[in-house]
């Protein structure tokens, strides 16, 4: 199977069906796809998009990841001070 036929295949799912894709499938794919260390500069400009279209604040979405430790490492270096 090609990617071109996982991806018709995927966009063919219901708005449902698609979340529970992503849902189900986003971490262990990115998990393997992390092993490239230039990856994630790749992924980040599609995710901020896709941000950017929600209408989400940027920092609402900052905030958000902070209640789930995704500030603490950034948090760290001003606390020890």
């Amino acid at each position: 199977m090609t990617v071109a036929d996982l991806k018709s295949a995927v966009m063919a799912l219901d708005t449902e069906q698609k979340k529970a894709f992503i849902l189900e499938t986003l971490q262990p794919l990115a998990k393997d796809a992390m092993a490239d260390p230039t990856f994630l500069m790749q992924l980040l400009p599609v995710f901020l998009a896709i941000v950017k279209e929600s209408g989400l604040d940027l920092q609402q979405l900052i905030q958000f990841a902070a209640m789930f430790g995704g500030g603490s490492g950034a948090a760290a270096p001003g606390g020890a001070a």
